[in-house]
This record gives structure tokens, sequence and C-alpha cells, in this order.
């Protein structure tokens, strides 16, 4: 679906391609991965308890880091969620509950969704930002008003994913005995609703790509 998403094709001295919008966000191995540890956590926790649960998520997570770096896939995506993993077990262990695994992400999302919007209301809307900064291609499609509007709608959109996750996990967190409720709103608004945010990037990124070869 988003190969064609590339600023250029691989010429014929041999050049790599630049990745697509969905390799840059870990592939689908990636996105699919990040929801095997709340899988695990929820199930363990109701019936063995929080430390058996919390031991289950972060060697789940492991697993998938060593068969992620057995199949030779970028790094980079694999360590940060690696890492996610270990934080929210430690926070929810520090906390006694498991509820508190999800306490991370729950406040990234508020932080994400005002830094996106943020970065409308300067012009620099970070779909566009980390997009050219990862390709190398420069900043000339500040220059083009068709690139930055389309770009500008992506970022809002993850914006309002982002406001979304917060708003909804956010109530349900204070309320009691929550863990599976959170679980499936983890699950049910990550990968759908990151899957539709990447079909709007990848419009953005395709009709701002048009445009710039236009002008």
């Amino acid at each position: 679906m988003t190969d064609d998403v590339r600023p250029a094709e691989p010429g014929h001295d041999g050049e790599a391609a630049a990745p697509t919008v969905l390799e840059q966000l870990g592939g689908l191995s990636g996105l699919v991965a990040s929801v095997l540890p709340v899988l695990v956590l929820v199930p363990v926790n109701s019936r063995w308890g929080l430390a058996p649960a919390l031991v289950a998520a972060v060697a789940v997570s492991v697993l998938v880091f060593l068969w992620r770096l057995a199949r030779k896939e970028t790094l980079m995506p694999a360590v940060s969620g690696l890492m996610g993993v270990g934080l929210c077990a430690l926070i929810a262990w520090l906390l006694g509950d498991a509820k508190g695994y999800f306490a991370y992400g729950i406040w990234y999302s508020l932080v994400a969704g005002i830094v996106f919007l943020v970065s409308i209301v300067a012009r620099w809307p970070l779909v566009a930002v980390i997009w050219h900064g990862v390709n190398g291609s420069g900043h000339r499609w500040r220059g083009n008003r068709t690139a930055v509007r389309v770009y500008s709608l992506a970022t809002f959109a993850w914006a309002v994913v982002f406001f979304g996750r917060f708003v909804v996990q956010r109530w349900l967190y204070v309320q009691d005995d929550a863990v599976g409720a959170l679980g499936v709103a983890r699950i049910a608004m990550g990968l759908p609703l990151t899957a539709v945010v990447v079909l709007v990037t990848v419009w953005a990124v395709r009709k701002a790509s048009a445009s710039e070869r236009a002008a």
C-alpha cells in the first residue's frame, strides 16, 4: 500500500530507495508487536496477579525484539518498543497496580497531541518535518502552499488520534478495576486508528510530492 510513497525511486547508481511511511513506523510487524505485551498482561494479571503479568509482558517484548533482530528489521523501532514496555512495566510495579502499565501511553498521547497541534500553528507540521527529515530532502516543501496545507491536515489527523486516545483511556484509568477495559481500548485505538492516519499520511505525502514536482 505504501510502497509507492517515496520521494524518488532508486536510480541506476544503486542508491537505496527511501523508506515508506509504514517502514518508518516500524513496519507491520512492529505495529502488531506493540499489542502483544498487552494481550499477555491482561489475562495473566487477572489470573495470577501483577508480578507474573509484568514478567510475562516483558518476556514477550524481549522475544519479539530477538525475533525482529533475527529478521534484520530496522533496529530503532525494535529497541524503542522494548524500552517502552520496560518503562511501562516499571511504572506499574512502582504504582503496585497493573493499570500503571498504561499510564505512560496515556500521558504520552496528550503530550504528542499538543506537540502536533503546536507544529501546525507554527507552520512546521510534524508529518512533513519527520518525513523530509528521515529522507533528507530538505525544507523546500515550506515554500509550497499546497504541501504545507496537506501536511498540516495529516498532522491534525495524528493529533486527533492522540487526543482521542488520551480522553478515552484517561477516563478508563480513573475507574475501578479497569485493566481489562484499558487493554481493549489500547488495542482498539492502536492498530485501527494508526492504519487510518497512515492512509491520511500516505495521501498527504503523495499530494505534496506531486505539487512540489509541478512547481
